[in-house]
């Protein structure tokens, strides 16, 4: 019966299943956003580029 209880009572697989889902979550959005993410990158590193030559 003790082991019943400590087995009912352990909770490391429910951290387990919280960190899959958010990374679920997080991947869904990454592929939702996918194109204004690029844009957001391309014109970040485009502005890089050019002030890096100012230099």
């Amino acid at each position: 019966m003790g082991e019943l209880r400590a087995f009912w009572q352990e909770e490391d697989g429910v951290a387990v299943v919280e960190i899959v889902l958010i990374l679920l979550v997080l991947i869904a959005l990454v592929l939702v956003f996918k194109q204004q993410i690029t844009k957001i990158l391309k014109t970040l590193m485009s502005k890089v580029s050019k002030q890096s030559n100012s230099v």
